[in-house]
This record gives structure tokens, C-alpha cells and sequence, in this order.
């Protein structure tokens, strides 16, 4: 052992290479490749006058002046500077001491001993070294993008129902039009761009094949068994459409909102619901207040500011927002079927509270009893507030998350009406959803969801009104992996036709589905 250390303290980087070639192998995965690459490319200096910021007075100024004189090796950084006092990685040591070797004239007997000793870790060095450039050369060549991020939401859903009741005409309808099984689909594709790091544009490609006209997951009998995943493009089954295309970035405690295709739920600084919007039925998604938040999706603007706990969000939406024809769209006329949407909401850890009033133009539809359906279609205006929050536990146990909500809507109508009756003036609509975590399995969860679609509570000429309904949804979620999930489901309907319902007769719809979530 004493020739060998004899040996190193014979060559002034002896030291250095002992503490770190040795363990170069096992350390390799810490290779930071912008520094060696940095320390590759630093400038040697033939004399200490050439580095601005060492000084005689320093502790190293001997040592220095020994590796310049004997060695020829001393590494300074283009701008001039040493950096004596900055702390180094055992790569970037061993990187600097392989630049100070390669400038070695002549080399000593002891010097031929060291490099002998470690030319195996030397090679290990390098190798690992050329296999990094190697794999980062690749990446660069094949990356997706440098500022643009890929996001995925696959579904495939398979199920049936069974329709009941006494109203034979109703139930029969509603067997020979939407009583196969079906197997379908919805595809989501969006890329997520940003410019500065904190600003987003959003663009969201979808296509699916839920055709309304004959889906009973989609459009009928009524729209109250509308799933969550379910779509299709107005063109047709498997068309690829644009369903978002929005802009949005902050500006000190604001954040501004605009798009072409924005949906409401986007210019929203805080969801007063926990319960997921991944479930089984797309009513449930809405935190019980279906008209407030009625998701509505078009050309729109909006800003929110947040600070702390509190924050503030202002929208303005038009669905007919691409239409030039004031008659028939445009922004800030009667046809617009617009909504503006002011949201007041205080979110700590475990809990929030939200109060939210919306003004809705007719035609922008929420999902409703069949008979209030026929008046949200109606032009005309809905005023309509909400009042919603959730509760979480800290940790997954047998206590549930819920979320809950209600509200209460007026709605007033251009003359004349293209329908009909008695009008609806007010509305009302509640749900409360509880969500279990790490159920049986973790990463697995269930849930359930009850509680009543918008019906009608009084109308305009003050008469009797029997529109109530009932909902209910229970789900388990089954976690496959870090990207796959398997949700068997049920949901049930009591009176999804509400008033229409034939007087002394009843018409019930019970749902079950297996739906399988592909997200990456």
C-alpha cells in the first residue's frame, strides 16, 4: 500500500480522482450531462492573470500555479471566471480531471500508474458518457413537441336498460327504440401549449359514436340518462371535431380566459364538488346545480382572481357565437343563446363553498324533466342561482367524501311561444354525491349519487304542477393500472318524464353499464 499512496501524492489531482472515479459505475444514473458537457467545453488558461477572480491571497493560489506550470491544466470558463468556490459532482470532477489528463505532454511513470489503475472506470465513464448523448440525440429527433403536451381520454362503454312502468305507450316506445344492448365509444385527444410556462392553449379533439337519435346513453328516451362519457359529433358517427379551442394565462392574482370553443366549467377558478366527473350519469357531474353550471360551450371570455382562499370568476359565453345573422346567432344579441355566469367561492383543504348566479338565454338546455325541457328550449331568459360545496377526509376510511348542491331557477319568455301549454316559471334541483377511496383495493373507489333533475314548481298561470323525479347512480372503480380503469355501474330514473307522464300512470328506467377508461 505505501508505493501506491507515495505515488499519489506525488500528482497534485491524486486526491481528487481517489474519492471519485471509484464508484463511477454505480453512479452513473446521477450523470448530469449539461454540466460535464459545460465543463468539456471550458477554456484552458496558461497563466492565474487570465482568471478575473483568482487572487494571490487565496488558500489554492500555489496549488493552481503548480497544475499551470507542471501540468498546462487549469480550466477557467469563458467569461473569464474560475469559480473556485462552487461545489462540484464527482462526474464533473472526473470529466475535468479526463480534459486536464488529455493536456498531459509528459506523462510520469506515476501518472501511467493512476491511469492504469483506473482505465476501467475511465472507459465505464466514457461509455456511459456517449450512451447519454446517444439516447438525447434520439429524444430531441423524436419528441412530440417542446411546448405542447399530449393528454388522452379513451372510453368504451357497453350496457343496457330495462324500461318499466304502467304507461304501456310510453314503455313500449321506449323498448322498441332504445332497448338493445350497445357497445360505443368517446374519444378525447387534447394538447395542452405553453408559451411561457404559465399561460395554456387548449385544444381538445373528439369523436364518438352515440347517436342521439337511437342511444339510450345519449339522447333518449330522455336526456336525463345522458352519460357522462358519451358524444358524437353533429356530422355523424366517428367524426373527428374541434369540442375546445381556448387561450388562457395569468396576470398577477387574475387569470384571463378567451376562446372560440370554451365551455363554462373552463373559466371557473374554483368546482365546488369533489365528486368525480368520470362517473356514470353526466347530471351528477354538475355539483347538484345543473342549470347553473349547465356547461355551456362556445365563443367566450371570462376572468377569475384568486387569492388565499377566496376567489372571484366572471364569464360571458355565446353558443352562437360564430354566427354573423343576429336572428339566428352572434354575440350580445336576444339569438345568441348566451350565458354569463358570476361565481363567488372559498376553498380551504378539505372543504369549499360556492354561490353562483347564471343568466341563461332559451335554448341552452340543461338536463331537466321532459316536460321543463320543452321550456328551457323556449327564447327566452333563465335567472337561476346555486348554492354548492363538498367535504373531504384527510385520509381514505370509511368516511365518504360529499359533495352537494341545490339551486332555484326563474324563467321568463319571448312572445310568442313555439309550443303549446302552460308554461314553467320556477325550477328547482338538488343532488348530493359521496365518493369511498381505497375501496377493498388500494387505488380502487365507489360512489354513489341521488337527488332530483330540474323540475318545475309552479307555473305561470299559478295551476298544480306534479313534475318531481328521482335519480339515483352507484358505481365501483376498479384501478388496472396507472392508466386503465373498469367501472361497472347503475343508475336508475323514477319519473324521468316528470308531468308528461300520463296522470295516475308511472315510467321508470334502470340503467347498467361497464364502462373501461383509458388516460395518459
Amino acid at each position: 500500500m505505501l508505493p501506491r499512496l507515495k505515488c499519489f501524492r506525488h500528482l497534485q489531482t491524486a486526491p481528487a480522482a481517489l474519492g471519485l472515479l471509484a464508484p463511477l459505475a454505480s453512479q452513473a444514473g446521477e450523470l448530469n450531462l449539461a454540466t460535464v458537457n459545460r465543463y468539456a467545453a471550458a477554456e484552458q488558461v496558461t497563466s492565474l492573470s487570465q482568471l478575473s477572480d483568482v487572487k494571490p491571497t487565496d488558500w489554492a493560489y500555489q496549488a493552481l500555479t503548480g497544475l499551470i506550470e507542471r501540468y498546462g491544466c487549469v480550466a477557467g470558463y469563458p467569461n473569464g471566471s474560475y469559480r473556485g468556490a462552487k461545489a462540484m459532482t464527482r462526474f464533473e470532477a472526473a470529466a475535468l480531471l479526463n480534459a486536464c489528463l488529455d493536456r498531459v505532454s509528459e506523462v510520469t511513470d506515476e501518472l501511467k500508474k493512476l491511469l492504469a489503475e483506473f482505465e476501467k472506470e475511465l472507459a465505464v465513464l466514457k461509455g456511459r458518457v456517449d450512451g447519454l448523448e446517444a439516447k438525447v440525440g434520439v429524444l430531441e429527433a423524436q419528441q412530440f413537441s417542446t411546448t405542447t403536451k399530449l393528454k388522452v381520454d379513451a372510453n368504451m362503454v357497453v350496457g343496457g336498460n330495462s324500461f318499466t312502468g304502467s304507461a304501456s305507450n310510453l314503455v313500449s316506445d321506449a323498448r322498441n327504440n332504445y332497448g338493445a344492448v350497445t357497445f360505443n365509444y368517446d374519444l378525447r385527444i387534447d394538447l395542452l401549449t405553453s408559451f411561457t410556462g404559465n399561460d395554456q392553449l387548449r385544444t381538445r379533439l373528439r369523436a364518438g359514436n352515440f347517436d342521439t337519435t337511437s342511444n339510450s346513453f345519449y339522447g333518449g328516451p330522455t336526456r336525463l340518462s345522458q352519460l357522462e362519457a358519451s358524444y358524437q359529433e353533429d356530422a355523424g358517427a366517428n367524426i373527428v371535431g374541434i369540442d375546445r379551442l381556448y387561450y388562457q394565462f395569468p396576470v398577477g392574482n387574475f387569470t384571463l380566459t378567451f376562446g372560440a370553443l370554451v365551455e363554462q366549467n373552463d373559466m371557473l377558478a374554483m368546482y365546488p364538488s369533489v365528486y368525480p366527473d368520470s362517473t356514470i350519469l353526466d347530471m351528477f357531474t354538475m355539483a347538484g346545480t345543473p342549470v347553473t353550471y349547465d356547461l355551456n360551450v362556445g365563443a367566450g371570455a371570462g376572468i377569475w382572481w384568486k387569492q388565499d382562499a377566496w376567489s372571484v370568476s366572471v364569464q360571458y359565453i355565446s353558443q352562437g357565437g360564430n354566427t354573423g345573422n343576429p336572428g339566428e346567432g352572434g354575440i350580445g344579441t336576444q339569438s345568441s343563446l348566451a350565458s354569463t355566469t358570476v361565481q363567488l367561492g372559498y376553498q380551504k383543504e378539505q372543504w369549499a363553498l360556492a354561490l353562483a348566479y347564471s343568466a341563461i338565454q332559451g335554448e341552452v338546455s340543461p338536463y331537466s324533466t321532459e316536460f321543463m325541457q320543452r321550456w328551457f328550449d323556449q327564447p327566452g331568459l333563465t335567472n337561476t342561482i346555486g348554492l354548492s360545496g363538498y367535504w373531504q377526509p384527510v385520509n381514505s376510511g370509511w368516511l365518504p367524501s360529499i359533495s352537494a348542491g341545490w339551486e332555484i331557477s326563474q324563467l321568463t319568455y319571448n312572445q310568442p311561444l313555439a309550443v303549446d301549454g302552460d308554461p314553467a316559471r320556477n325550477a328547482v334541483a338538488w343532488s348530493v354525491g359521496l365518493q369511498w377511496l381505497d375501496v377493498l383495493a388500494p387505488g380502487n373507489s365507489a360512489g354513489m349519487a341521488f337527488g332530483q333533475a330540474p323540475f318545475a314548481t309552479s307555473l305561470v298561470s299559478g295551476a298544480g304542477i306534479n313534475d318531481a323525479n328521482w335519480m339515483g347512480e352507484w358505481w365501483y372503480k376498479i384501478q388496472v393500472s396507472g392508466a386503465i380503469t373498469v367501472t361497472p355501474g347503475l343508475f336508475y330514473l323514477s319519473r324521468p318524464y316528470g308531468q308528461e307522464t300520463p296522470a295516475g300512470q308511472s315510467f321508470n328506467q334502470l340503467g347498467a353499464l361497464v364502462k373501461t377508461q383509458f388516460r395518459f
